[in-house]
């Protein structure tokens, strides 16, 4: 006999910025690209920079904290804690999602790593979603991404500019089997591996672990833009097809769209290719790129601000270096 697959719910979100704010005109002066063009061309108007002594388990540790006070939700009655977000953690070789479970008192919880790069967000809720489903005593899923990745910038290195609006922060959902609204449906996710080795960190790795460049760089600039110039747009949008087709809907139905920090013609681009209104799709011009955090920050701000409407279609979508393209889709409301 076969048994329906209960619904599974995006119960609450929350986010947590670092107080610093870091202007245009800041970034225009360490990097020499002029304010007009980061703000016009480059989409930013400024971002938040992570204090020194704050790091990636701090930032996740203040959005899953903000989630479960908002809430009213028992950290101990979630079963998994699973941290997503930016790679470049606390320290090189080191799983977060334990010491964050530990911190904000998950003490019945299962630590999962799933550190990644700007897919982030639609990958962990197709993770966490498919754990819920497949495991019948599961019914919580703390998912927590954060960000430092300003940090990682050499404001000289022109041959990573593109990087220039990557900022600090960290966001929190919670996931829950049966839970009524917001339900999680339909994911997908299209790799090409032939951008693999563009960006990166040079060293730390294997390869070269004890020295050498340790900023993030772009290996030939030219030739990864070129590339992603042709396959960018036809991939966020078979992403966002795919995911849809997966739950039972088309583009039309689609009634908003939080995806990643991008420039502002992609942004453009994109919205129109989905066939959507530029007031339904969130722009984070005041935050920039923090790695996988956007999707669900700018779902996060839109639910706060009542922008969504019942029963509509929200779509996350998303791209990272390596590259995938991915998406996921969400019934808000009832």
């Amino acid at each position: 006999m076969i048994h329906p697959r209960p619904p599974i719910s995006l119960a609450a979100t929350a986010a947590y910025l670092p107080e610093r704010w870091m202007p245009a005109a800041e970034i225009a002066d360490r990097s020499g690209i002029p304010e007009p063009v980061l703000v016009e061309k480059f989409g930013l108007r400024g971002k938040h920079i992570a204090a020194e002594d704050e790091h990636v388990s701090d930032l996740s540790v203040r959005a899953a904290e903000a989630l479960l006070q908002e809430s009213d939700v028992d950290p101990e009655s979630i079963d998994v804690v699973m941290y997503y977000g930016s790679m470049w953690k606390d320290y090189a070789v080191w799983q977060a999602a334990p010491w964050i479970a530990h911190r904000i008192g998950a003490t019945n919880a299962y630590a999962v790593e799933y550190d990644n790069v700007s897919c982030g967000t639609p990958v962990a809720l197709r993770i966490a979603r498919d754990m819920l489903l497949a495991e019948d005593e599961l019914q919580r899923v703390l998912v927590v991404a954060a960000c430092r990745e300003s940090y990682l910038l050499d404001y000289g290195n022109e041959r990573s500019r593109f990087m220039f609006n990557f900022g600090d922060g960290a966001v929190a959902g919670l996931l829950e089997k049966d839970g009524g609204r917001n339900e999680l449906l339909g994911c997908h996710g299209i790799t090409d591996g032939s951008f693999s080795l563009q960006v990166k960190v040079p060293s730390g790795g294997s390869v070269s672990p004890n020295g050498g460049y340790r900023f993030l760089d772009v290996a030939d600039p030219a030739a990864m833009k070129t590339g992603l110039d042709v396959v960018s747009l036809p991939n966020f949008v078979a992403a966002a097809r795919g995911a849809l087709e997966r739950s039972g809907a088309t583009p039309a139905d689609v009634g908003y769209l939080c995806g990643i920090h991008m420039k502002p013609s992609m942004h453009r681009a994109l919205v129109e290719a989905l066939g959507l209104e530029p007031s339904r799709a969130a722009y984070l011009d005041d935050t920039g790129h923090m790695s996988g955090v956007d999707p669900l920050l700018a779902l996060d701000r839109a639910a706060r601000n009542g922008d969504l409407r019942d029963g509509e279609l929200v779509l996350m979508l998303a791209a990272g270096t390596g590259y995938t393209w991915a998406a996921s889709v969400v019934r808000w409301g009832a």
